[in-house]
């Protein structure tokens, strides 16, 4: 009686276990199965979200994710409005070359922000005041020297001039010394005139 009874027991569960429950409240989404089809132990039946509690999770390239520390400050443009975070994670293994890194979302979300719905997001890694930078060249590496081309103020040639840079974001870079405000540079690749010291430009 004690086996017929344990087993009884056991078919009980199996039973229970084909009704699926989440273990949180949300809205399902990703139904990718059929009514009555067969799956195999650990397929993934759904997704359930909780639209009121969204994240981020950023693509960055891993060249530029050495500096992102949890807790930074981050702004995610939904394309329908820029929502302020921060960084909660920050996954350790790299994937085709980018790191995901997740952002939790502060504030009210704007009107159409839904799960998986492609964003932009900027990362402040620092923040300096009053620095004179210029775009990022095509080449060159921040806290460096760069060789770049400065126009002529009558725009028709430029001259070689050495170049200190510091700190450097995805499109700008400090400028240290070797420039002025009001200077204008050739920021595209120049290596095929590496053996020359002026240019004409033509217009």
């Amino acid at each position: 009686m004690e086996q017929a009874s344990a087993l009884l027991a056991l078919k009980q569960k199996q039973q229970d276990a084909l009704s699926v429950r989440a273990g949180i409240d949300g809205v399902l989404v990703d139904l990718p199965h059929q009514v009555g089809e067969h799956v195999t132990v650990g397929t993934t039946l759904a997704k359930v979200v909780q639209p009121d509690q969204l994240k981020a999770s950023l693509k960055i390239a891993e060249t530029q994710a050495r500096d992102i520390q949890l807790g930074q400050p981050a702004s995610i443009d939904t394309h329908n409005g820029v929502i302020a975070g921060k960084v909660t994670r920050i996954d350790p293994a790299v994937q085709n070359g980018t790191v995901t890194v997740d952002v939790a979302l502060d504030g009210a979300l704007p009107q159409g922000a839904r799960p998986d719905l492609s964003v932009d997001g900027t990362i402040d890694l620092d923040r300096l005041n009053d620095v004179l930078y210029v775009g990022r060249p095509a080449q060159g590496n921040e806290n460096s020297t760069l060789s770049l081309f400065r126009l002529a103020p009558d725009g028709k040639s430029a001259q070689r001039v050495p170049v200190e840079v510091g700190r450097a974001s995805v499109n700008s870079i400090q400028v240290l010394r070797g420039l002025q405000v009001g200077d204008t540079v050739i920021l595209s690749d120049m290596s095929k005139w590496d053996s020359n010291d002026h240019v004409r430009v033509e217009q």
